[in-house]
């Protein structure tokens, strides 16, 4: 089975059990009424972007879903943690793309979805030949990447949360969702 189709969403749930926690953060993410089988990063060749709501009509409760999951949690009150999917697409949709998962505690939306969408880019890269620098700052290697013309589109879906007040388990989510 190869997926055609993928979509990206994510998540935060709060509750007495971290289970219950990671329960409504999939709720939130709409991804609740499904068995989700975690795969790694590969993204599809010609697998095309959808929004969330369009990948939700597609699926049935109950279905096997295949994601590619990144998630976190605390039960340490206002600790900052983040779950972060990037996504890098390559010019060519011949070929295959990559998906990252990230999973920090006290980054920011954006410093995490940053790093994501670069680890996600950086794989990619090295399995199209681009030579970069690692040291260079990301929107660097962005640029240099979409100017080489073999990278075309990269992306990431972010939630972050503070750890709740009163010590209950919060839980965040991002997950990149293929659909057949």
């Amino acid at each position: 089975m190869i997926p055609t189709k993928f979509f990206l969403t994510s998540g935060v749930g709060v509750h007495k059990d971290q289970l219950s926690s990671f329960e409504a953060a999939l709720r939130d993410a709409g991804l609740a009424p499904f068995n989700l089988v975690s795969v790694s990063s590969i993204l599809p060749p010609s697998c095309k972007k959808i929004t969330w709501q369009k990948g939700l009509e597609l699926l049935k409760p109950g279905e096997i879903v295949f994601v590619v999951l990144a998630r976190n949690h605390t039960d340490e009150p206002n600790r900052l943690i983040a779950a972060s999917i990037g996504c890098a697409v390559p010019a060519n949709n011949k070929r295959y793309g990559y998906l990252s998962e990230h999973h920090p505690m006290g980054e920011t939306r954006e410093k995490a979805g940053d790093y994501a969408e670069d680890l996600a880019a950086s794989m990619l890269a090295t399995t199209l030949g681009l030579k970069f620098n690692t040291e260079e700052a990301w929107d660097s290697r962005r640029q240099a990447f979409r100017l080489s013309g073999k990278i075309v589109r990269t992306t990431n879906v972010t939630q972050t949360a503070r750890g709740n007040k009163d010590g209950r388990w919060t839980s965040v989510v991002a997950a990149a969702v293929f659909v057949p």
